[in-house]
């Protein structure tokens, strides 16, 4: 017989699985987190969850080869922040101005509580039309975990290159399922043809969560950087 506290972390498991299949429900989806966003941590935490330091430490290797503002002065949007992962690793490395959106106000709250975001907003859809964030407003966007199945379409690529400045960067993870399922390499090669990005670097098959790999993606937003026409489904 299973304990209590073991039980819970088995369901959260299995519900963080159903959440990153190709069909699932977006309310099955909403439920998972904000069902789970307090044990959210801990819970990937034991599957070896290490895509936001590869994350982060990537934006750091691009500040200090392309960059030449100081580290603590560089702005980034962490686009489908969660629970603050990826900005506690890059405030470890020396980032300070953070800000985070996410479409889940309770994994945003856990965000805030962090206390390394400048401002972390809720209810940002990178599924539905631009959000009101001004384009060219951030010198890196990171996005880790979010273009996974059942989550964010390739298309949402589009929203992070039009908040990013030109010569900055978008950096990214893509579970290696995602890719294989979805368009995202024929949506990088349409928006790499219409000089809104380009791809500056392909990390394959590197660890991100026990149970799959990822590959990261590096872009940078060309210096006239065409502006991205909505191309939703």
């Amino acid at each position: 017989m299973k304990i209590p506290d073991q039980q819970s972390a088995l369901d959260q498991t299995a519900r963080q699985k159903a959440s990153h299949s190709l069909d699932t429900d977006a309310g099955y989806i909403a439920r998972s987190y904000r069902d789970g966003a307090g044990t959210y941590d801990l819970d990937v935490g034991r599957k070896g969850y290490c895509g936001p330091t590869v994350v982060a430490e990537l934006a750091a290797a691009i500040q200090t080869a392309y960059l030449a503002k100081e580290r603590a002065v560089v702005t980034i949007l962490d686009a489908g922040c969660g629970t603050g992962l990826v900005g506690l690793q890059l405030k470890r490395l020396g980032f300070q101005l953070i800000d985070g959106i996410d479409l889940f106000e309770e994994m945003a709250e856990k965000a805030r509580q962090t206390r390394v975001y400048r401002q972390v907003r809720s209810d940002v859809d990178l599924n539905g039309p631009p959000s009101d964030y001004a384009s060219a407003s951030y010198d890196i966007t990171v996005c880790c975990g979010v273009f996974v199945l059942g989550h964010v379409r390739p298309q949402g690529l589009r929203e992070l290159a039009r908040v990013t400045r030109p010569k900055g960067f978008v950096i990214t993870s893509t579970r290696k399922s995602y890719v294989e399922a979805t368009g995202f390499d024929s949506e990088v090669q349409r928006l790499q043809d219409a000089g809104v990005l380009v791809l500056a670097q392909r990390l394959n098959d590197g660890r991100y969560i026990a149970e799959e790999d990822a590959h990261y993606w590096v872009f940078q937003v060309p210096e006239k950087a065409s502006a991205p026409t909505e191309e939703r489904p």
